[in-house]
């Protein structure tokens, strides 16, 4: 069996023991609807949502906010990375200030969001642009520390300036960790997105799992946290492609 089609044939047969035991388990123990409800129970549930248009919108409401936060985010991060790994002035003064800000728990803030912001989109935006920003600094700033001193004494003995060897050395040669820590913001991305929705939002799949929680409607909840986990691993699948895009086409250049 070729490497490519075993990798892909050994979690999708992992998949199908799993729910294959979870089915077993739901049915031959007796075990309530309302604790546990059977997979077979869950996919009818899931494509019903579906079928009817029911989770659609709230589908496209987390990935527009998943996508929002991981747009604002994720380019402070990048910006705030850079800034303090080229101004040892900057890392100083305000890299305490950055952890501070991470330690604080966003759910904790998240009542704060909606008091600043209003109900909807806007808080659950922000509170997910706070999460992303940290792995993508915090991974830029690393990967633009450890270029090869070598090449860096180089590009100085050849005149280049600061922005020319940002550009032409240390973000090419920091670009694997760039995009490892895009990888993990968009992950917690997606988890931010449904934390928000659980703070006073009328959309989204967070709001649905609410909603189905005062409806004591266990099958729905499953299915919104099934839509939830094709987002994620739709999501992460797309960010690898970007990522060996990017890779190859730096690794071409002359």
């Amino acid at each position: 069996m070729k490497p490519v089609l075993q990798s892909r044939l050994l979690p999708a047969a992992l998949l199908v023991a799993l729910v294959a035991a979870w089915e077993i388990v739901a049915r031959q123990t007796g075990i309530s609807a309302l604790v546990l409800p059977a997979p077979s129970a869950v996919a009818r549930t899931l494509w019903t949502s579906l079928a009817t248009g029911y989770l659609w919108p709230h589908i496209g409401a987390t990935v527009a906010e998943m996508l929002l936060g991981l747009a604002l985010g994720g380019a402070a991060g990048l910006a705030m990375g850079v800034a303090l790994a080229e101004s040892a002035v900057l890392d100083r003064m305000l890299k305490p200030y950055v952890i501070v800000s991470q330690v604080v728990p966003k759910l904790a803030l998240a009542p704060l969001f909606v008091l600043w912001f209003g109900f909807g989109l806007a808080p659950t935006v922000v509170m997910t642009a706070l999460i992303c920003f940290f792995p993508l600094m915090e991974n830029t700033l690393t990967s633009l520390r450890q270029v090869d001193p070598d090449r860096l004494q180089l590009f100085r003995m050849l005149g280049a300036t600061r922005l020319q060897t940002l550009l032409r050395l240390k973000l090419p040669a920091g670009l694997p960790g760039i995009l490892a820590g895009l990888r993990v913001a968009l992950v917690l991305a997606l988890v931010g997105a449904v934390v928000g929705e659980f703070i006073g939002a009328s959309q989204g799949l967070g709001a649905v799992i609410i909603a189905a929680q005062g409806m004591m409607d266990t099958p729905l909840m499953f299915a919104a946290l099934a839509a939830i986990a094709a987002i994620g691993l739709l999501g992460y699948q797309a960010v690898l492609l970007l990522e060996r895009r990017l890779l190859r086409s730096y690794a071409n250049q002359p």
